[in-house]
């Protein structure tokens, strides 16, 4: 019998190896939402658009929020999703008109500090939101 480590392990272990986007929702919602945590861990939302912003332009920020907010709220990350939801299109706006010099890194990085602000005060449920959904649906993703 595995522990919940070694499932967590495993989960991650499989999801980071797939093409994304694949033919398989359920590995696609998962890679999408640990990915979105692992950048909010490594460097907040300004290293999610970092890393995402091909990904975003290519599905664009609305679809990406939708999809996003519907795979938190469906592992009980709803206060999560309020943040994508109240800052993610601001903060999209800002990184674009900043990245084409067209403002200064002010605007961008205000609203980068009040979402990251949230993001920290929720004290790592989120984690425990994202270990749960794997370990309850590991079957579903190895």
């Amino acid at each position: 019998m595995k522990n919940n480590d070694e499932i967590w392990n495993e989960v991650i272990q499989v999801i980071c190896k797939i093409d994304f986007p694949s033919d398989n929702q359920t590995l696609n919602e998962a890679y999408l939402v640990f990915q979105y945590y692992s950048e909010l861990e490594s460097g907040g939302h300004e290293a999610l658009l970092n890393w995402w912003h091909s990904y975003i332009e290519k599905v664009s920020i609305v679809t990406y929020i939708k999809d996003l907010t519907h795979i938190l709220e469906k592992i009980g990350a709803q206060d999560y999703a309020v943040i994508l939801q109240k800052y993610g299109e601001e903060m999209w706006q800002t990184f674009i008109t900043l990245e084409n010099g067209e403002s200064n890194e002010e605007p961008f990085y205000q609203v980068i500090e009040k979402a990251d602000q949230e993001y920290y005060n929720l004290e790592d449920k989120f984690q425990q939101l994202l270990e749960s959904y794997f370990v309850k649906n590991h079957k579903n993703f190895i």
